[in-house]
């Protein structure tokens, strides 16, 4: 007889063990499956063990930079990279655990296998001889009244290049490399992309960036994706924007690359390893998902909520239309749970929707990115007259004490109303800083209240603040 759930969550990365952990907390039985490794990519191959990567990075960085600070280091500077890659995995194994304890402190039933939907509110689970649980235990059938499509989305290969995890690598690869690269070809610059170039340029690899479009980073605003790409170029990075690999040819000794530049003239480069960053495609295959969704290019179609169109089975994450991020995947889980719990008769929750204008974008190169909201262009694109202002770290006091004086805060209003529309951030901890204007967003702030509100000082947050009284032509410092 088939295990009787209220919710099964299929997957469990960020969005799926988050809704998990909210089912159960609203006393719903619930129960995940989980085919490789509990955490999901974020914890495992993806957002944790990767800044664990870029902190060693920074680290070196600062040692190399160390009498920028009247400091001396006696003797050589060298990288480890077998050392830092076992940090990163131990970072990753760490909070891999983290959640295996979360499971059973929240009474979540765990099953390990392949899962696949037999209904909207049925699957099966296959377990792998391999895990930890599965082992054994064959084909488990599983009966809820809700189920919740969690299973995320993998990294695009290039057609004529295939990952082969020795000289052709996706970001798992790069996360465990066999060897350090001596001269490595990145394609594509979104933020996986320029994290990995950002990583192994630190750590001493010749590093060339090429992207399809005419800048990087091209979702964020047009001044952030300038400002970077220059400072990454002073960094010794080769930046080709507006220009595309055609062909790469794979050796036992590196890749041969065909690059077509901007001005549409074809070279061949030779290089030791590549990465291949040119974007996702969502784990909905062989999920029995084609005959109980509606999919748009493989991503599943939902309404605000996270249902799809079979009654009892919903979907959030990688695997449903972007921003594709941890942290939405996860207010998504909290959304679906509780749209849940009210559907099976739960009077005192109230989901809310995601806005997807207020879902923050961080980047963690050197230096660091991010943003809320839209940009300059595509405010005055959807027709607002716009303010915005931009405040430089060079007036800043605490940047300037730090030695990263390097980067900006641009903030932009709506001129009629006052309502902050976006904010963009470069330079020295910023992913920790957006969270401010994400605040302000969400509660539909305007300049006045922002203007208004006091700042500590010295920090670099005061640039938040002197970045709005630009916008309104009255910065205090610049």
């Amino acid at each position: 007889m088939a295990d009787q759930y209220d919710v099964i969550v299929l997957g469990s990365g960020p969005g799926g063990y988050v809704a998990a952990i909210r089912c159960a907390q609203l006393g719903l039985k619930t129960a995940i499956v989980e085919r490789e490794n509990l955490g999901g990519i974020c914890l495992n191959w993806g957002c944790i063990p990767t800044k664990a990567l870029l902190r060693s990075a920074e680290i070196l960085h600062y040692a190399q930079h160390a009498k920028d600070y009247g400091l001396k280091i006696a003797g050589s500077i060298e990288a480890d990279l077998e050392a830092v890659v076992k940090r990163s995995r131990g970072v990753a194994k760490q909070l891999n655990q983290g959640v295996t304890h979360l499971m059973k402190k929240n009474k979540i039933a765990v099953h390990m296998g392949e899962g696949t939907l037999t209904g909207p509110t049925s699957l099966t689970v296959k377990g792998d001889p391999g895990s930890r649980s599965g082992a054994g235990k064959g084909e488990e059938k599983l009966t809820a009244k809700h189920i919740i499509v969690a299973t995320g989305a993998r990294a695009r290969d290039l057609p004529f290049a295939p990952a082969d995890g020795k000289r052709v690598w996706t970001y798992r690869h790069a996360m465990t490399p066999p060897e350090m690269p001596k001269k490595l070809l990145v394609i594509g610059s979104g933020a996986i992309g320029i994290e990995f170039a950002s990583f192994y340029n630190d750590m001493g690899c010749e590093v060339t960036v090429v992207e399809m479009l005419d800048r990087i980073v091209p979702v964020e605003d047009v001044d952030v994706s300038a400002f970077l790409e220059k400072s990454l170029t002073k960094q010794g990075m080769t930046i080709m924007t507006g220009a595309g690999v055609e062909d790469i040819k794979v050796s036992a000794s590196g890749v041969k690359a065909k690059i077509k530049d901007k001005a549409g003239k074809v070279s061949e480069s030779e290089f030791s390893h590549c990465i291949v960053a040119i974007g996702i495609v969502p784990n909905t295959e062989n999920v029995g998902l084609e005959k109980l969704v509606e999919m748009d290019r493989g991503f599943i179609q939902i309404d605000p909520y996270g249902r799809t169109r079979s009654k009892g089975l919903w979907a959030i994450g990688d695997c449903t239309p972007g921003p594709w991020l941890a942290h939405k995947a996860s207010h998504e889980g909290v959304t679906t749970a509780e749209a849940i719990a009210k559907e099976l008769g739960n009077k005192d929750v109230h989901p809310h929707p995601l806005d997807r204008n207020n879902i923050p974008g961080c980047t963690y190169c050197h230096p660091q990115i991010a943003s809320v909201g839209m940009t300059e262009a595509k405010a005055k694109e959807a027709g607002y007259t716009v303010k915005a202002g931009t405040f430089p770290f060079i007036g800043n006091g605490k940047a300037i004490a730090l030695g990263e004086a390097e980067g900006f805060t641009k903030t932009v209003f709506d001129a009629k109303t006052g309502e902050l529309l976006g904010a963009h951030m470069v330079g020295a901890e910023v992913t920790e800083m957006i969270q401010g204007f994400v605040v302000g967003k969400t509660l539909e702030t305007t300049e006045a209240e922002l203007m208004q509100t006091v700042f500590p000082h010295p920090t670099i947050s005061e640039s938040m603040h002197e970045s709005v009284l630009a916008s309104y032509g009255r910065a205090l410092h610049i």
